[in-house]
């Protein structure tokens, strides 16, 4: 989870919050896609 949350905050260093909710939000749009949902 760290690694998502470095990976998509790089446009500010050190906002893992931005980060890690970025990571979030996508984790659930992909399992919404995977189930049909969108």
């Amino acid at each position: 989870m760290m690694y998502a949350c470095r990976t998509h905050a790089m446009c500010e260093e050190g906002n893992f919050v931005m980060g890690a909710n970025i990571a979030g939000f996508l984790k659930v749009a992909d399992a919404m896609l995977a189930q049909g949902v969108c």
